[in-house]
């Protein structure tokens, strides 16, 4: 039973390792913030820094999916997109593309393999970040920020793919974004 336990365990962390793990997801948000003062949002100015990646910087479909992911979960809220006159918020997303690099020392630290030929597990993969501001158009404030991180593999070449991780990306950051109080 207990080598069960083990293989399991190294299962999961071998795919975690290797891609399959979960999306990181977090935000921020200003204290005290009161959401329920606004009421619209439109579209700050294009992001002037490349992705990392011309894949995503040429991609129409990566951009309208994030802006219509981002739109639905504002009417979500409550907000609407100002189509006159000022709105109350400013939307901006940052998406970037770059190599990462894990080291898999789980085996050696657990006891599972010990002596010369136990040698940690590099492994090296590409990771999206997705970062969406939410400033204070009056002011110019940001208010709230919501980032999500995750494997890229398999995305880049499927718009299946992509749609669904965008889709969970901006599902999971508004998760966390303020409700009216």
């Amino acid at each position: 039973m207990r080598g069960l336990t083990k293989l399991t365990l190294a299962a999961i962390v071998s795919m975690a390792i290797t891609g399959c793990a979960t999306m990181n997801v977090s935000s921020h948000v200003e204290p005290g913030l009161d959401i329920s003062k606004y009421h619209t949002y439109d579209w700050g100015p294009a992001d002037a820094l490349p992705t990392g990646d011309p894949r995503l910087d040429k991609d129409p479909f990566f951009q309208d999916h994030v802006q219509g992911a981002v739109e639905k979960s504002m009417a979500g809220r409550g907000l609407e997109w100002a189509t006159t006159g000022s709105p109350d918020l400013r939307i901006h997303y940052h998406a970037n593309i770059s190599e990462r690099i894990e080291i898999d020392q789980l085996d050696r630290d657990r006891g599972y393999c010990s002596g010369e030929g136990c040698t940690p597990a590099v492994m090296t993969y590409e990771a999206g970040t997705l970062v969406i501001d939410v400033i204070d158009a009056r002011t110019n404030k940001l208010v709230w920020r919501g980032w999500a991180q995750h494997a890229v593999k398999g995305m880049l070449e499927n718009q299946d793919t992509m749609t669904r991780q965008i889709d969970e990306a901006v599902a999971r950051m508004f998760a966390r974004f303020p409700r009216p109080l």
